[in-house]
Parts: C-alpha cells; sequence; structure tokens
C-alpha cells in the first residue's frame, strides 16, 4: 500500500461530488415539478427500464438513472479508497458514503411505493445533503493540498475559526432541513410577499405551514450572520492562507445568491429554475462552509501557551 494515494483517487473523489451536486439538482427538478409520482413503480419505470421520456417521467426517471451514475461512482470510489489509501478514518468514510448511498436509494424507492410520505421524503431530502457532505469531505482529505498542510500557530479570540466554521457548518444543514419540511409540505407560498410577511415583520402563526415557512425566513437570516462571522474572520485573520481565504470568498458570493434565489421563488410564484436552483446553491453553501471548517482545522492551531504558564509540568521527585 503506497504512502499517500495518487492524484486520481483526488480527481475521481472530486467528479463523484460534482456528480452528486447534479443529482440534488435533478432531484430539486422533480419536487419543483411536481413528478415525485410520474413514475408509480420502482425499482423499474412502467415496468421497463427506459420508459418513454416525456411530461413528468422526464423528471422522475431522469433523476433515477442520474442516482444511478452516483451510486455506480460511489462504489468504484469506495473500493478505491479501501485498496489504495492508508489512513483508516478515510478508508471508514469510504465505506460510509457507500452505505449512505445505498441507503438513499432504498428510501427513495420507499418514497414512491408509499406515496411520497412526509417523513421519508423529508429523511430522503436529508441524507441526500448527508452524503454529498461526505463525498465532499473526501474530496478534501484525498487532495494534495490537505496532504501537504502543515499547522500552523495562531492566536485568536474564542470563538476558534474551526469552531465558528463548524457551527455555520450546522446551521446551514438546518436550514436545509427545514428548507425540506416546507417544500415536501408544500408551503412554500404559505407567507405569500416578500421580505416582509403578510405585510410584518413577524406575522400571525395560524397553521403549520406557516409556521415552517416562517422558520425558515428566520433561519435564513441566522445563517446569513454565521457565514458573514465566519467569512469576516477568515478575511481579518486569515487572508494570507489560500486553503480559506478562496472558500470564504465562495461562501459569501453564495450567502447573497441564495438570499436572492428565496425571494425570486417567493416573487415568482414557485417558478421551476430559480426554486431548483435555491435547493442546489444552499447545498453548494453547506458543501463550502464543510470545507472552510475542515480546512481550518487542519491548517489552524491556537497555542495554549497561557495555560502553559499557569499550570507548568511537575518534575519527577528525585
Amino acid at each position: 500500500m503506497s504512502e499517500r494515494p495518487g492524484p486520481g483517487l483526488h480527481r475521481f473523489a472530486v467528479l463523484t461530488a460534482g456528480a452528486t451536486l447534479v443529482l440534488l439538482f435533478v432531484g430539486g427538478l422533480v419536487t419543483s415539478t411536481g413528478s415525485g409520482l410520474a413514475v408509480p413503480d420502482w425499482p423499474l419505470s412502467f415496468g421497463q427500464v427506459f420508459p418513454e421520456m416525456t411530461g413528468g417521467v422526464l423528471f422522475e426517471h431522469g433523476h433515477r438513472l442520474a442516482a444511478s451514475v452516483v451510486g455506480l461512482l460511489t462504489a468504484v470510489l469506495s473500493l478505491w479508497i479501501v485498496l489504495r489509501e492508508p489512513r483508516p478514518a478515510v478508508r471508514g468514510l469510504g465505506l460510509l458514503a457507500l452505505f449512505a448511498v445505498i441507503l438513499q436509494g432504498v428510501l427513495g424507492g420507499v418514497t414512491v411505493l408509499y406515496n411520497l410520505p412526509l417523513a421519508v421524503s423529508v429523511t430522503h431530502a436529508c441524507l441526500a445533503q448527508t452524503f454529498f457532505c461526505l463525498t465532499v469531505t473526501l474530496a478534501v482529505v484525498t487532495g494534495r493540498a490537505w496532504l501537504d498542510a502543515r499547522p500552523r500557530p495562531v492566536e485568536a479570540p474564542p470563538p476558534a475559526l474551526p469552531m465558528l466554521a463548524g457551527v455555520t457548518t450546522a446551521l446551514v444543514f438546518g436550514q436545509l432541513v427545514l428548507g425540506a419540511l416546507m417544500r415536501h409540505m408544500h408551503a412554500g407560498l404559505a407567507i405569500p410577499d416578500f421580505p416582509l410577511a403578510f405585510g410584518r415583520l413577524v406575522p400571525p402563526l395560524p397553521t403549520p405551514f406557516v409556521k415552517v415557512h416562517f422558520a425558515h425566513r428566520v433561519g435564513a437570516l441566522l445563517v446569513a450572520l454565521a457565514v458573514g462571522w465566519t467569512v469576516a474572520r477568515v478575511l481579518r485573520r486569515h487572508r494570507d492562507v489560500p486553503l480559506l481565504r478562496r472558500p470564504a470568498l465562495l461562501a459569501a458570493t453564495l450567502v447573497v445568491a441564495q438570499v436572492g434565489l428565496g425571494a425570486l421563488t417567493i416573487w415568482s410564484r414557485r417558478a421551476v429554475l430559480p426554486t431548483t436552483l435555491h435547493l442546489a446553491v444552499g447545498a453548494s453553501l453547506l458543501a463550502t462552509c464543510l470545507v472552510i471548517a475542515l480546512r481550518a482545522a487542519r491548517v489552524l492551531r491556537t497555542p495554549q501557551l497561557r495555560l502553559a504558564q499557569r499550570f507548568p509540568p511537575r518534575r519527577a521527585a528525585a
């Protein structure tokens, strides 16, 4: 077994992560167009491998074909990692990604066979984001930049950047969960105006649909603040670290685009393209924040100088 994997593994991991993002977009098209039950059977489509691709079948069966491609890529990537990757943790992540993609396929089938139950549909959407995070993590940790990185001591006020970026990533994931719940509850227009809600800052909350929709808007505000804080920390204290500066600038761009797409989704009465792009950009923001958290944990180290000065090591008794 080689000391480190070759560049081919990293490129294939990037390909798999990119294909997963495309799959998320295609899956978003299924919900945006209301095509979730255009094909009523599973794993075949109307008893065929390739049915006539018209109407909603184009989106639903196209989603199944894209999922099959991602599943195949994941299987190859996992096998490659198990055979060539010397780090046990990375091999474990590869196997976890394989398990996740298999479970995701089964959940997709259950969603169809049981006529889109809310709990299963939302779980299917959340697992898709989790699997995407796994593929992005594999792409990061197999890259040369990760392998060649050396920790550098930094002095910074709390919270440390790895923790701040980790909390931001968790907030983005929670916001995507709320978005999935809102989408599958068909509550995307429960509040029909923006930026106000029924002409108010805080609207009445008479139904679960309005509550979930308003919670999603509040979550968007929290995410924007957290991303802004993370980006500001990177640009103020770690501007000279390209591994952190580049994804931070991308995160800032994505959060602005995401807010704009959310507004456009409301103003266009949930037109297919902005609604689907809203999902895909949200996933991209999640991945970008995850990359910042992973790289910050890799290259930054807060020295414990004060702790060492206050509690010096005791000398062994003679």
